[in-house]
């Protein structure tokens, strides 16, 4: 009777056995030993993520416009003897600057492990429309075209380093993209600029998603916090609600996760719909595409 109890329970045991490895959580992502590059990472949310994924033991690629505040940001990586840094700088308001600085990122990083575009600039509703050095509105220059130019120029880095992943840091402020007036001319446009350049962020990911991902690169788009206490918020004269180390937190665990959906918007850690719909609309994405390469001379 015991041998027979004893065989029921081992039977059972050995049923369940691939049921309870199937469970077993994947481990996180690891980025010791690794090459990571965060853009706008002198302040605010990328300061934070550059400091952080040093303390991974990363080596980071530091950027900015101020070659002050980027040593600044490399010397207290190197001062806390985790992970390692260097500082590149561009400013993102030329198109020309943008593509000098990923030739220089390319050429120097054969392997690229993780790319955060997280530069960004916003500007409240009454200030005046401003452009870049090519003439593009500004925020859809920085906030947009900046990393379209990105991640293509830099997409065979990423897949000699493949796994790899690429991180367009959005928002849940979005405007739909209106394509007879990119640019904010028409009177009353401009407070839909920063929404629609994050929005472009969101469309671009979604479209681009597929094809990085068969060469081995995970694309996602996300909403990092809302209305963090960062200079650029600071700077509208908008009351904080939530801190940088929330949006930190939140930005790391997906870079940490063990897995990732290609393309997906993400929300407080999980996939969500996109807050405006346009990027579900391919033909709205296919006059993206267009529109990139022809204001940034980039091909995707």
């Amino acid at each position: 009777m015991r041998t027979l109890i004893l065989a029921s329970l081992v039977a059972v045991l050995v049923l369940l056995l691939p049921r309870a490895q199937a469970l077993t959580p994947l481990p996180s992502v690891s980025y010791a030993g690794k090459t990571v590059l965060v853009t706008g990472s002198t302040d605010g949310l990328g300061r934070e993520l550059a400091l952080a994924l040093a303390a991974d033991g990363a080596h980071v690629i530091v950027h900015g416009r101020n070659a002050e505040r980027g040593q600044a940001v490399v010397d207290e990586i190197t001062k806390s003897g985790k992970g390692s840094a260097r500082f590149i700088a561009a400013d993102f308001a030329s198109m020309q600057g943008v593509r000098e600085f990923a030739d220089k990122v390319a050429a120097t990083t054969p392997k690229l492990d993780l790319l955060v575009n997280n530069a960004g600039i916003a500007f409240n509703d009454d200030q005046p429309r401003r452009v870049s050095a090519d003439g593009h509105e500004l925020q859809f220059a920085v906030n947009y075209l900046a990393g379209w130019v990105l991640v293509n120029r830099l997409r065979p880095n990423l897949a000699a380093a493949a796994p790899s992943r690429i991180v367009n840091v959005a928002s849940g402020s979005a405007h739909a993209i209106d394509f007879d007036d990119v640019m904010l001319e028409k009177p009353g446009a401009s407070k839909r600029g920063y929404g629609q350049s994050k929005l472009a962020q969101v469309s671009m990911t979604v479209e681009l998603a597929p094809a990085f991902a068969a060469d081995g690169i995970t694309m996602i788009s996300l909403h990092p916090a809302t209305l963090m206490n960062t200079t650029m918020v600071e700077g509208l004269g908008i009351p904080p609600r939530t801190t940088v180390a929330e949006g930190r937190d939140h930005v790391m665990g997906l870079i940490h996760a063990p897995a990732l959906e290609a393309g997906a918007f993400y929300l407080q850690g999980k996939p969500v719909p996109p807050m405006d719909p346009q990027p579900a609309d391919p033909a709205a994405r296919k006059r993206l595409v267009a529109l990139s390469e022809a204001l940034t001379g980039v091909l995707r």
